[in-house]
């Protein structure tokens, strides 16, 4: 059966940022005197909070991050995504055409969301958005998605959630929702990375429709 409802996570899913979301951490980083490589970041930080994140690295590497250091990164962030951010190819054109509900689920904050949206011309859509401030638990903690469930009026063993992730994954696991995980973000190409059993890998938009009975296009 088609699903109810069609969470969607945002980075990495309708925006190819995550590259661009690395390079600026990355470097922030290294003027601090710490060195880590992007492996690293998609191993720890995909998918997590940025509270999630400067915990890590703070618990992981004793590096005393200044109290700046987060309106720093979503500065320079923000400004690279209104230079280089694209939406993920072929988003615009499938998102109108699906005839199911959907939703937005992101670890991301509001803000950097509603602009990340903008820039990329997702906002034409009016997609309700979701984020992990209306929530106790980021991902891999279920919170998120059982909140947007709910919200928008479906039980989770009517959702389908998309997503990156291995955190994300987990959190629809842990939701009790059927997952797609979408492996066509720049972030991702090349990268050893084990699609969970039971979950089906999406790799082109455009490809979307046909997993989702009754959605042919």
């Amino acid at each position: 059966m088609a699903p109810d409802l069609l969470i969607l996570d945002c980075d990495g899913v309708l925006i190819d940022s995550e590259v661009l979301s690395a390079q600026v951490l990355l470097a922030l980083l290294a003027e601090r005197g710490l060195t880590l490589d992007a492996e690293h970041v998609r191993r720890h930080f995909l998918g997590r909070s940025f509270p999630t994140v400067a915990a890590h690295i703070r618990e992981a590497f004793g590096l005393d991050l200044p109290d700046s250091f987060e309106a720093d990164y979503r500065a320079r962030l923000l400004a690279r995504f209104d230079a280089e951010l694209r939406p993920m190819p072929y988003v615009l054109e499938v998102l109108p055409r699906l005839r199911v509900p959907w939703c937005v689920a992101t670890s991301s904050s509001p803000q950097r969301t509603a602009r990340a949206l903008q820039v990329a011309g997702l906002d034409a859509l009016h997609p309700r958005v979701f984020t992990a401030s209306e929530v106790a638990r980021g991902k891999p903690a279920p919170d998120l998605f059982e909140h947007a469930a709910r919200v928008m009026g479906a039980a989770p063993a009517g959702c389908l959630v998309v997503e990156d992730s291995a955190p994300g994954l987990a959190a629809a696991r842990a939701a009790g929702m059927a997952a797609v995980h979408f492996t066509g973000g720049a972030h991702l190409q090349g990268a050893r990375f084990d699609t969970p059993p039971g979950v089906l890998s999406l790799d082109d938009w455009r490809d979307l429709p046909a997993l989702i009975e009754g959605e042919t296009g």
